[in-house]
């Protein structure tokens, strides 16, 4: 094996580590919502700054193997396709913990119907974010394509607890309580959405590295390797 094909194998094995605190966070916002858990929530917040420091190294590592070992082909396109996927990872985290601060507060009052609506979206997100991955970790064009288009039933989703929760704000104006877990509702909701818009990123890396494709072909590509 080159030196090369060993740098990238730690490179892949470094994305991985990420892979596995990132979906970490993501299951346990998705079930500290459906608990409103406080204490599970606290835990995605605390864990965040491990995304964080992962998506340095992954940088740190990508940066040096641009410099140092002047890879082509695939090879290149693998190397970048782990920088923007360590970025979309740490989003992702960032996200989840976001989300786990807003669970925080909405345990401490009584639930909203929207919730239902709310949990389908986490656990749909975090299913966009398994397949992403084992389409990445697999190159697997099939489960890349599949991810794009949960992407819409998570969309359709969102705008159903925006209009949801707005209808019941506006039912209990006078609730200063209520409007402001509405306004959380809303905030979970919207950044559950950018959770699967960024697996449809990962999901667009992999057909970029297998493929070549531009990143900026969102799902346009046909499923034949």
């Amino acid at each position: 094996m080159s030196h090369l094909a060993k740098e990238l194998d730690r490179l892949n094995m470094k994305v991985m580590q990420m892979v596995v605190q990132t979906e970490q966070a993501v299951s346990k916002t998705v079930t500290a919502f459906s608990r409103m858990d406080a204490d599970l929530a606290q835990e995605v917040v605390d864990n965040d700054k491990k995304i964080n420091e992962l998506e340095v190294q992954v940088y740190e590592m990508c940066m040096r193997l641009l410099a140092l070992e002047q890879p082509v082909a695939r090879d290149l396109r693998l190397i970048l396709g782990c920088m923007r996927m360590s970025v979309d990872l740490e989003r992702i985290g960032d996200e989840a913990a976001n989300i786990a601060d807003a669970i925080i507060f909405l345990s401490l009052n009584p639930p909203l119907d929207v919730y239902d609506k709310i949990l389908l979206m986490g656990q749909k997100s975090y299913d966009m974010l398994q397949e992403s991955i084992i389409a990445f970790s697999s190159s697997d064009m099939d489960k890349a394509v599949t991810v794009c288009r949960m992407d819409f039933e998570v969309d359709e989703l969102n705008s159903a607890v925006i209009k949801d929760t707005i209808q019941y704000m506006t039912r209990d104006s006078r609730d200063v309580q209520s409007i402001e877990c509405g306004l959380q509702s809303i905030n979970i909701a919207r950044r559950l959405e950018r959770v699967a818009d960024m697996a449809t990123n990962i999901a667009e890396t992999t057909m970029f590295i297998v493929k070549g494709k531009t990143l900026k072909d969102s799902c346009q590509f046909d499923q034949t390797v």
